[in-house]
């Protein structure tokens, strides 16, 4: 059966032309295929484990296989041919190719152990007839291949020899199928990855163009931006400014700062080089440019010398940099300038920082002159002429009362003046001074030589007030002991540039005042009263506050302005919430408020005992492990959960540290406050709101100009 089948498949080898036609369409068409195929002929003919075809030579095959590696050759050898990826096709078929040429012969053992065909096939039998080169008939093998069948033990039937084996034909035929399928399909790959390669460099275009646009469009709204911005703010170096593309007008200016600075340079760098005579030239060339800049910052402020100063300066630069010039050294130069001008700017921040605590802490010459001149005359005067009249007026609660604690005449004088001015009734009006012993004189001298037209005023001295005493008052008590004296006056708590600025504001004279602190002892200071707004010395009363007194409070003792916004002012931000005490009794993001203009209920402090309340936590925070030395922290605390919150109009604050309050909310605001060190009194106030404070002045008083007052 074998060898039948054997011979049938040389005969439809050999009988017919088919096979040399569609071998010469595959040569021409798929050249690799051919030369896989010669190859897999060629190894299996010098084993002897191929059938040669009926009618076909030895030299037939030699001549096919001479053709297919010409073909291939030739494939190869050009590089232009295409890309590497469309040969891929050949990779699943050179397997079948070597076993299609393997199987020449009618079965092949060699294509069997190649197929991995299970153990149970075995050889049975091999006849090898080898007949002389010259005759015409083929060289044959057959191999019988048997299939034993396992015999069941139920039926004892065993299976007949199985077969299955295809012809080389069959074999090429499906070999070229997946070939040409396996082509196709790589084509179809190769045609993906080039329009994927497209599609991703016309997407990197895209977003390459679209990032270009948008830095365009953000420049262009950064240009625009910067048009509404004050120039003084930004300065003449402001990159974004269009007008900045033409040459500056200080240009001259900045030239010749850069020269000082590379003169410095290669001063140093000459002097490690022992070139004095350049050393010489450049410091005579440094000083006359320093002496031609002076203190100018702007090319019209300089001397008519400057130009050739600078043109003589950058003829030695060039001559120095021809001979000094090292770029390493040139840069380490350059950086310990930088490190040193870094060290310089921080010491003067503390330096600012310490001048600004110090100056927002004393009163200016012409203030203290003033007071005095007025201190000298008041005692100068009988005792019947220091009285002011009204008197009556002073426990009547019908009446719009007003508590004001200060030791500065001339501040104190511009709240009651902007008051009574803006003031419906000012008959109604009614004024609670307190001085201390130094100022008690001026303050009264000074109303007595400028009363406050029909509205009743009445000045009193704080150290007249025996009730008050270190034995009823903690603040006084805590004043007056070991540690307190320690930490305000002892050596060992600094207050130098370096480290004690940061702490000098908590060290402010006024929190040691008893004027400060009078707040909290209302009722004690005016029995008879039912209502008084308190106000700071550090204000101005721009519209009638008679409103206030009709306000319902809602049975809450303080009437105050909230000034908490999102995240800051609150609670929090002035107590220690680290400590037990603060953190179990209040809430750490509950608002803050101002004082500075409070309308204080009297008869609700008289009923919560506000004042007990605030002696306990006052004795409690003897170590200031609460809070800090002053007044807000333990309002807030004292007034916790009893404060009505008043409308944002009534006061509005920040003229004293925030430079953006805007113009409307001023102008708009019945009470505005320099809340900060920049008083308007001192030279380091804000100039833009400076004039709502002195409009209320009348710099032409004898005393104002015997001191030098003016605005």
């Amino acid at each position: 059966m074998a060898l039948k089948r054997g011979l049938s498949g040389h005969k439809s080898r050999g009988g017919g032309s088919r096979l040399p036609i569609a071998l010469v369409i595959f040569f021409s068409v798929l050249s690799p295929l051919i030369f896989f195929a010669g190859r897999g002929l060629y190894a299996n003919a010098s084993s002897g484990q191929i059938n040669i075809p009926v009618g076909s030579s030895k030299q037939d095959l030699d001549w096919r296989q001479r053709l297919a590696l010409q073909h291939v050759r030739s494939l190869f050898s050009k590089e232009a041919s295409g890309s590497w990826c469309c040969l891929c096709f050949l990779i699943p078929v050179i397997d079948v190719i070597t076993a299609s040429t393997a199987d020449m012969g009618p079965l092949s053992l060699d294509s069997f152990r190649k197929n991995n065909f299970s153990a149970s096939w075995k050889t049975v039998g091999a006849e090898t007839s080898v007949e002389s080169t010259t005759s015409s008939e083929p060289i044959q093998i057959a191999t019988a291949v048997k299939r034993e069948a396992p015999k069941s033990k139920e039926t004892g039937i065993s299976d007949d020899n199985s077969k299955l084996i295809n012809t080389p034909a069959k074999l090429f035929r499906r070999a070229i199928s997946i070939m040409v399928n396996s082509f196709l399909s790589c084509k179809f790959c190769c045609l993906i990855q080039q329009l994927r390669e497209k599609r991703r460099e016309k997407r990197a275009a895209d977003l390459v163009r679209q990032e270009d646009d948008a830095t365009i469009r953000l420049e262009n709204a950064a240009i625009e931006r910067s048009k509404s911005v004050d120039s003084s703010i930004l300065g003449k170096y402001s990159i974004w400014r269009k007008e900045n593309e033409n040459e500056n007008s200080d240009s001259t200016v900045r030239l010749m700062r850069d020269q000082i600075i590379m003169a410095r340079v290669y001063i140093s760098i000459a002097k490690m080089k022992d070139k004095l005579d350049l050393q010489q030239e450049l410091q005579a060339r440094l000083k006359e440019s320093q002496r031609a800049l002076g203190e100018a910052m702007s090319d019209s402020d300089l001397h008519r010398s400057a130009p050739e100063k600078m043109k003589a300066m950058g003829q030695v630069l060039s001559k120095a940099r021809d001979q000094l010039y090292d770029c390493k050294l040139v840069t380490g130069k350059l950086r310990a300038m930088l490190q040193t001008a870094d060290e310089q700017v921080r010491g003067l921040k503390k330096q600012s920082t310490f001048l600004s605590q110090l100056a927002a802490k004393t009163i200016p010459n012409g203030i203290h002159c003033l007071s005095m001149r007025l201190t000298i005359e008041y005692y100068l005067l009988p005792l019947e002429k220091r009285k002011f009249p009204r008197s009556e007026n002073l426990e009547n609660p019908n009446l719009y009362h007003y508590a004001l604690f200060s030791d500065n005449v001339l501040a104190a004088s511009v709240v009651v003046n902007s008051t009574i001015m803006n003031a419906k009734d000012p008959s109604k009006h009614v004024f609670h001074l307190v001085s201390d012993k130094l100022n008690f004189g001026a303050m009264n001298m000074w109303f007595l030589l400028n009363p406050p037209g029909k509205a009743t005023i009445h000045v009193e001295n704080v150290d007249e007030f025996k009730w008050l005493n270190s034995s009823y008052c903690p603040v006084l008590r805590q004043l007056e002991s070991a540690a307190m004296k320690e930490y305000y006056f002892k050596a060992n708590h600094p207050t130098s540039l370096s480290s004690g600025s940061s702490n000098l504001k908590y060290r402010n004279p006024k929190y040691l005042s008893m004027l400060n602190h009078l707040r909290f002892y209302l009722p004690q200071v005016y029995p008879k009263l039912d209502k008084i707004l308190f106000l700071d010395d550090d204000i101005v009363v721009q519209k009638d506050l008679t409103g206030l007194w009709s306000v319902d409070l809602n049975g809450k003792v303080n009437g105050a302005v909230e000034t908490c916004g999102e995240s800051f002012h609150r609670f929090d931000k002035y107590l220690n919430f680290s400590n037990p005490h603060i953190a179990r009794n209040f809430d750490p993001n509950a608002c803050g408020w101002a004082y500075g203009m409070n309308m204080f209920d009297l008869k609700v402090w008289k009923k919560k005992d506000i004042t007990g309340i605030y002696h306990k936590w006052q004795n409690m925070n003897e170590d200031r492990v609460l809070w800090k030395l002053g007044t807000l922290p333990p309002g807030l605390i004292t007034f916790y959960n009893l404060t009505h919150p008043l409308d944002k109009s009534w006061h509005v604050l920040g003229l004293g540290y925030n430079p953006s309050v805007d113009k409307s909310e001023i102008e708009n605001a019945a009470v505005i406050h320099y809340n900060g060190n920049m008083k308007p009194w001192l030279e380091l106030a804000m100039t833009k709101y400076r004039s709502y404070w002195t409009r209320y002045i009348k710099y032409d008083h004898p005393y104002l100009r015997r001191c030098n007052l003016s605005e």
